[in-house]
Order: structure tokens, then sequence, then C-alpha cells
């Protein structure tokens, strides 16, 4: 029987991480709040208490996803690439751990605090570098969209429709290039980490030479 939150000591981060690992088993598109409730032992009304709404549970797992991407970003102020480098690995693992929420992080907006944490630290780094807030905001952004865009292709889910098949079957004779790069590891563990390293060498390779303070 459903019952208060305050008997079953519920919390906001207890409501939000529980709601994690459902919608990593079944989806953000089917967690609701009546069917967490019924996970959490309560009436769908108690957890109004700790989440007004829906948007605002779905913002806090945003936000539980986000503050745990808390790489050190001290050093050297000529450092920065090498901290960026080090945000972009903690973002890629800690959404990879929760490939049901990446598209949630992907396209809703960060709203709190906690959230906004990682790139207030990265940009701070590149300030200490004499990188300007507007810049070095431009360049957080640049690395986490390519974290993100790669995370979705890594995961390879969409939302609704998690029992179609993944694999490709390629023609050898009408695409031969294709197949060679599937017969040599294409779309394997290691090549997600090859393909990954690749896409943020050439973008960090190619931001000292691209900060311009004037823009």
């Amino acid at each position: 029987m459903a019952t208060t939150g305050r008997r079953v000591g519920l919390t906001r981060d207890r409501v939000l991480r529980t709601a994690l690992e459902a919608a990593g088993r079944e989806g953000v598109e089917k967690l609701s709040m009546r069917r967490l409730g019924a996970e959490l032992g309560v009436e769908a009304m108690t957890l109004y208490h700790y989440v007004p709404n829906k948007a605002a549970l779905l913002d806090g797992l945003v936000e539980l996803v986000l503050s745990a991407v808390r790489p050190s970003f001290e050093g050297p102020a000529d450092q920065w690439p090498q901290r960026l480098r080090e945000f972009a690995v903690a973002l890629r693992a800690e959404l990879l751990l929760h490939p049901g929420v990446i598209a949630l992080v992907a396209t809703r907006p960060v709203r709190s605090s906690a959230a906004l944490r990682a790139a207030e630290d990265a940009a701070a780094a590149l300030g200490r570098a004499g990188i300007p807030p507007v810049r070095a905001l431009r360049i957080v952004n640049a690395v986490s969209t390519l974290v993100l865009g790669h995370c979705l292709a890594e995961a390879a889910a969409t939302p609704g429709h998690e029992d179609e098949p993944t694999g490709v079957d390629v023609d050898a004779a009408r695409f031969p290039v294709l197949a060679a790069a599937v017969a040599g590891g294409l779309g394997t563990p290691a090549d997600h980490q090859a393909r990954f390293d690749l896409a943020l060498d050439a973008l960090l390779t190619g931001l000292p030479l691209g900060v311009d303070e004037r823009r």
C-alpha cells in the first residue's frame, strides 16, 4: 500500500536517483509520476513535495548526471586544453553510465546551479589563460556538443525503438570500403574509443589557433 514520503524517508535525491534508474531501464519517455511513485511505495501526489511537476523531474535528472562530472580544473593557465580533455572524458564516462537519459541531457536546457558548475569551472580555467567569457563558453559548448553527439551515436538507442536491431549488414560488392571498415572493427567498443579520441584531438588541437579575443 502506498504511504507518505515522511514514513519511507523520501528525499529529493532519492526521488531523482530512483527516477534515473527507472529511465535507464525503460527510457525517459515511459517515466511518469505515477510509475515513479509506485516504485517508491508512495502516491504520485507525494512526489510533488520533492519535484513540483514532470518538467522539474526531468530537469533534476539532467542535474543529477551533470553534477557528477567534476574533474579538476586546477593547474597552470596554459594547460587549459588538457583540462578540457579531462572534462570531456569525464562527461562521456558519466553519460555512458546512463544511456537512457543522454538525449534528455542533449536537448534539455540546463537550469540548476549544480548542473552548471562543471561548465562554470571549465570556462573559468580558460579565463585564467586570458580567454574572455563569451569565447570561453563557446569553447566549452563545442567540447560538450562533441561529447553529447558521440555518446548519442555510441549508445545507439532511439527512444521507443529499443528492440530494433543495431547491426548493419554491408554489401561488400557495393560498399567495399565500408565492408572493410566493419571487418576491421568499426562499431566495436575499441572503435568508439578511437573515434572519440580522434574527434577530441582534432578539436583541441585546433582551438589554440582559433582563439580570438575580439570575438
